[in-house]
């Protein structure tokens, strides 16, 4: 059987990092056996994620848009096509630096759970 979703006709919700997610796929909720999630996400222009970290792997994949991943004390540049992975436990933000929303695939393995993603404070 094929499993088989759109991503647009998913809600979308502000995530605990302030990025809009919609989820694509996760093996808790949809009927696969698989050992990753994958949400599909946006950051509008001008806004930074909330330093985050997740006891899982994550890769982003950039859809379209530009960024900044700042992942502990390394910052990257990130555009269309671009792809990084994030060690489980590294604190990380994505920031956009480009003139439209950024948008991305979050691939997270093991799939991403709630009690795994610690939100850190910012200053203000």
């Amino acid at each position: 059987m094929i499993f088989h979703k759109s991503t647009f006709d998913l809600p979308a919700f502000l995530a605990g990092d302030k990025t809009f997610l919609r989820e694509v796929m996760h093996p808790a909720n949809d009927a696969v056996d698989l050992p990753f999630s994958v949400a599909h996400a946006s950051l509008e222009v001008g806004e930074t994620s909330l330093p985050h970290s997740l006891g899982q792997t994550e890769v982003y994949y950039i859809l379209s848009g530009q960024g900044r991943l700042v992942v502990e004390e390394e910052s990257i540049p990130l555009s269309a096509g671009g792809l990084a992975i994030v060690p489980s436990g590294a604190r990380q933000s994505l920031e956009n630096t480009g003139a439209e929303p950024i948008v991305f695939l979050c691939i997270v393995s093991p799939p991403w759970t709630a009690e795994n993603e610690t939100i850190y404070p910012t200053e203000e």
